[in-house]
């Protein structure tokens, strides 16, 4: 999986549209990369494969992947992935959007695919802020955070997005950051072959909007930030709760098995058709 060349990956991207958008040292070419090496390891057909983004800095990503891709309105990426996949469910589809577009504007959107157990793959660029339009805090920008909006520090408290989706009802629920780039192309590719609901939560890092805000200025402060604070999941488990403040599990967080959307729909409808 890891061998997978820079030729290979080369193959997935409209080169023509390059040179990309992001700053240097943003953590979306690194999630981006991740990605690929995870269609690669999986063999997936670009034919057969769809990618579906809100907007954002994140969003951009679809304009460089050689796919069939939707850049839909913010907020909307899963209900338009949602509907590509009732339609054809034999599809491949991946939703690639950012923390707030998921879980701001989109936030109903993304709870109700995870009840209704809809075989998605969501990849959250999670990079505590609104990284294109100023630096606004998010639904998952730590308490006490500064951003354009919170510049004495945020005073609300974060969603645990691996916690919402589980309590929604997704299936197979993982965490990363772009410092584990490696562990990153494993649980994406668990995450596109599972049968369900998939969310895989990557901390990012914007360190020209976010992180000089908050002493993380350069891309190597943000990814040793995120190397000092991941914890692999079963050794957070272990830990006192008050040795878990600030640190946060990575992995795989939760994994089960229900009733697909796609299959029990296709049921029905085969039933109903047939009265």
């Amino acid at each position: 999986m890891l061998s997978t060349g820079l030729s290979e990956i080369k193959r997935h991207l409209r080169t023509h549209r390059l040179p990309h958008i992001w700053c240097p040292g943003c953590g979306n070419g690194i999630i981006t990369q991740a990605f690929l090496r995870a269609v690669e390891a999986l063999c997936l057909d670009p034919d057969k494969t769809v990618i579906v983004s809100g907007i954002g800095c994140s969003s951009r990503v679809v304009e460089y992947l050689d796919f069939d891709t939707v850049h839909t309105a913010h907020g909307r990426a899963i209900p338009l992935a949602t509907g590509i996949k009732i339609v054809s469910p034999q599809l491949t589809v991946v939703v690639l959007a950012g923390d707030g577009d998921i879980a701001a504007i989109g936030g109903n959107h993304f709870i109700h695919a995870a009840r209704r157990n809809i075989d998605l793959t969501v990849i959250i660029f999670d990079n505590f802020t609104y990284g294109m339009t100023g630096g606004q805090y998010s639904p998952l920008t730590p308490k006490g955070e500064r951003t354009a909006t919170s510049p004495a520090g945020s005073v609300e408290s974060p969603f645990d997005i691996c916690e919402l989706a589980k309590g929604a009802g997704a299936t197979f629920i993982a965490r990363s950051t772009t410092w584990h780039a490696f562990d990153l192309v494993h649980l994406i590719s668990r995450g596109i072959d599972h049968h369900g609901f998939s969310v895989i939560d990557v901390i990012a890092g914007c360190h020209i909007n976010y992180g000089k805000r908050n002493q993380r200025e350069t891309a190597v402060k943000m990814l040793r930030w995120q190397k000092e604070h991941g914890v692999p999941i079963d050794i957070f488990r272990q830990l006192p709760e008050k040795e878990k403040k600030d640190l946060f599990p990575i992995g795989i967080i939760h994994s089960s098995s229900r009733p697909e959307y796609t299959d029990a729909y296709t049921k029905v409808a085969r039933s109903g058709l047939n009265e």
